[in-house]
């Protein structure tokens, strides 16, 4: 690949980085995880860059292949462990510390972890903005099937995270 197929290619990562970040947070509890996932997700971005046609906007095929990545690398990982760890993720060291917001994100991204791959897949096009036929696209599901299955998802995440913070202001006191 030339050079400027290099800087145009890290130039468009550059500015969807963020992809990367929620990607890796959504299926990685462990900040070493995360950061191998995210390495993994640019490794297959690298590789499919030559097929990308421009069909899509860039940050589409961006969250396809992150989401691809992190739900093949969960499954390898599953398969290999047999055992799913739910440890605190840590907070990326870009953005600014902010205890109630970190706090937040600590009960909102343990919560995640305890979605099944295909629910972190529909959170995180819905946190991205997708609509439900973008996101359909993305997954090989029909927009009603969507509707219904992020319905789902947001009421179980809903459950899971009204329990977990009960119970973490239960062990503060």
């Amino acid at each position: 690949m030339s050079s400027s197929k290099e800087k145009i290619f890290l130039e468009l990562v550059n500015r969807h980085k963020g992809i990367l970040h929620k990607a890796s947070r959504m299926y990685a509890s462990d900040p070493e995880d995360q950061q191998d996932l995210q390495q993994e997700i640019m490794i297959q971005l690298w590789k499919a860059f030559e097929s990308f046609k421009g069909e899509s906007t860039f940050s589409t095929w961006m969250y396809r292949v992150a989401v691809n990545t992190a739900i093949t690398c969960f499954k390898k990982e599953k398969k290999r462990t047999d055992t799913f760890s739910n440890q605190e993720a840590g907070e990326s060291e870009q953005e600014e510390y902010n205890s109630s917001k970190d706090e937040q994100l600590e009960v909102f991204y343990k919560a995640i972890q305890l979605l099944s791959p295909i629910e972190k897949a529909l959170m995180f096009y819905y946190m991205e903005g997708l609509s439900h036929k973008e996101t359909g696209a993305q997954l090989g599901l029909s927009e009603g099937n969507v509707r219904v299955k992020l319905s789902r998802a947001k009421e179980k995440l809903q459950n899971i995270i009204t329990t977990r913070q009960y119970e973490l202001r239960r062990t503060k006191k």
